[in-house]
Order: structure tokens, then C-alpha cells, then sequence
């Protein structure tokens, strides 16, 4: 082959991979200007690299020679780069990427909260119409121990009769397991075309509007409520958005594109992590807020403001967090 119909060739791959390195130089954790997957850059390195290769051994001009040899020096500052500190990059990542990140795959997002939401209204309408209806979903056992841990006077609200003796960092720990195991459930159940991730969604939906509904009623509802709104923004978001990553995964299996179908899975992986990664900090929130907040004996309308202000800041991080100001 030529020089000139090699640069003819391979001249647009030399472009996108300069605009591709220029939008790293420029912000080396933000978003890539050019639409590459950041994925995608070790292969499109090592690609250049051998068209490098290729234009020394055949003696092609200088300036293309040192052009390409100038790429290459710049792709590989960037790949062998000093990684950024730990503490700063879960700050940057909380405060920028993982807003970025899920605003960036919305209809996930809300196809994620429909198949979460809507049949967490149904049910909880239903059991509220007619308690009887939890029975259905759950033993007769565990309907009982909802009712103590909720009845007003169990003395700690939240807590099954075994777990009152337990202290706050104890419950702590086992709210973490407890909604961790919960989100990953969610999120890996993605891995079976998305029906994983579905019928999570969709069972988790059923059963916490059904204990919703059924608990409403007096004697239990006022210290359902007062329990659940203050870590229920973190909670159930988390939940919503570990759906949409196992969803994200569902979709790169079913349809792939141009690229196989475990390639296509590599690809979205890194993106579906992200998401879940950002799920468990909010699991971990709430969990905080379920053993050192909830349980506490406070006035109603302080546990109402508090829960208030945690949905909005919830709204208001994915609305706005990681926007560039201008």
C-alpha cells in the first residue's frame, strides 16, 4: 500500500483519536468530546500504534512518520497517566460522574422507576382497601412481626422483636447487608436478557406497597410513616436505579448492535457499574439514616421536615449535580 492511499485509508481513524485524546488532555475524568466510548480507547491506541509501526517500516514521509509518532506519545501519557487519588476520585465521582452518568441514560431510569412505581402504587391502594390482601403475599408470621415492629408501643420502632436488643451500629450493619443485597439482586439480574432485573423490580414494587398499604391503618401507620419517609428518597432511589444498570445490561445483550453480544455486554458493563456503584453509596446513606434517624423518638414534625428535605435534595443532586456552570 502507498502512503497516500494508506492516509486516505486511515485518516479519519487519526482524527477521531486526536479529538478523542484532546477532550482527555482537556479534562482527563470528564466526559469525551468526540461520541467514543471511553472503553474503547486501549484498542484504539494500540490500533494507532501499529499503523505507526507500519509507516516507519515502509519508509513513509517524515511528516506523516512524526505526526503519528506524536499521537502515539500522547496516547500513552494518557494511558499510563498517574492515577488520581482515591478520596478525590469518590468525591468526584458522587459530586460529578454518577449524576452525569444516569442522566445520561434516562429512558433507562424511567422505564426502571415505571416497572418499580406503578405496581408499588397498585398494591399499596389494594392492601389499604382491603388488608386482607398481605396475606396473599406474605406468611401470616411475617405479616405479625411488621405489626409489632410498627405497633406504637414496641418501645423501638423498625426493629422485629429479637433485633431490641440489639444497639444502632448493630442494626446499622444489617440494614447495609439487608439493601446492598437487595440492589445487587436487582442490579445482576440484568444478566438474564433484563427478566432479572423485571420481575425484581416489578416483586420489590408488590411487596413494599403491599406492606405499606396494609400498615397505613391505625394503630400502625403514623409510626410506619415517620419511620419510612427519612430513608426512603436514598432507599427506593437506589432501588430504581440499580433496575435501570441491570437493565442497561439486559439491553447490550439483546441488542447489540454491530458488536457481539459478549463485546457489547463489555462495553456497557463499565457504564452499569457506574450506576450501581453510585445505588450502593445511596444503600449505605439510607441505612445510616434507617439506624441513627428513623428508630429515634422524635417529634412527628421534625421526622416529616427531615424526610421533606431528603427527597428534595435527592431530586435536586440528580437535576443539577455534574452540570457545568456557565
Amino acid at each position: 500500500m502507498n502512503q497516500s492511499l494508506f492516509e486516505h485509508t486511515y485518516q479519519d481513524q487519526w482524527e477521531q483519536f486526536r479529538l478523542f485524546i484532546e477532550s482527555m488532555e482537556a479534562k482527563p475524568t470528564g466526559r469525551i468530546a468526540v461520541n467514543i466510548p471511553i472503553e474503547e480507547f486501549p484498542r484504539r491506541y494500540r490500533k494507532l500504534c501499529n499503523h505507526y509501526g507500519l509507516a516507519k517500516a515502509r519508509h513513509y514521509s517524515p511528516a506523516l512518520v512524526d505526526s503519528l509518532h506524536g499521537l502515539v506519545l500522547r496516547g500513552h501519557r494518557q494511558l499510563y497517566r498517574k492515577k488520581t487519588r482515591p478520596v478525590w476520585a469518590a468525591v468526584t465521582f458522587i459530586a460529578r460522574d454518577f449524576p452525569r452518568t444516569l442522566r445520561q441514560h434516562l429512558f433507562a431510569f424511567w422505564l426502571s422507576f415505571a416497572l418499580f412505581y406503578i405496581p408499588l402504587a397498585g398494591a399499596g391502594l389494594a392492601a389499604y382497601q382491603n388488608p386482607t390482601l398481605l396475606y396473599s403475599l406474605m406468611e401470616e408470621g411475617k405479616v405479625a412481626s411488621m405489626e409489632s415492629m410498627y405497633h406504637p408501643e414496641s418501645g423501638r420502632f423498625g426493629r422485629t422483636e429479637k433485633q431490641r436488643s440489639e444497639s444502632d451500629f448493630q442494626m446499622f450493619g444489617y440494614y447495609i447487608f439487608n439493601n446492598i443485597s437487595i440492589g445487587f439482586r436487582t442490579f445482576a439480574g440484568g444478566m438474564v436478557f433484563g427478566l432479572g432485573s423485571v420481575f425484581a423490580l416489578l416483586y420489590n414494587g408488590v411487596m413494599i406497597g403491599g406492606v405499606a398499604g396494609y400498615l397505613s391503618h391505625p394503630p400502625y401507620g403514623p409510626i410506619f410513616w415517620q419511620f419510612v419517609l427519612g430513608h426512603g428518597a436514598l432507599e427506593l432511589t437506589a432501588i430504581v436505579i440499580s433496575g435501570a444498570a441491570g437493565l442497561l445490561l439486559g439491553a447490550s445483550i439483546i441488542r447489540p448492535g454491530r458488536y457481539r453480544r459478549l463485546d457489547s455486554l463489555r462495553l456497557q458493563a463499565p457504564v452499569a457499574l457506574r450506576l450501581v456503584m453510585g445505588a450502593a453509596a445511596m444503600f449505605l446513606g439510607a441505612a445510616f439514616i434507617e439506624a441513627f434517624w428513623s428508630s429515634c423518638n422524635l417529634p412527628e414534625a421534625a421526622k416529616y421536615v427531615f424526610a421533606g428535605c431528603n427527597w428534595a435534595l435527592v431530586i435536586l443532586y440528580f437535576l443539577f449535580a455534574g452540570r457545568r456552570m456557565t
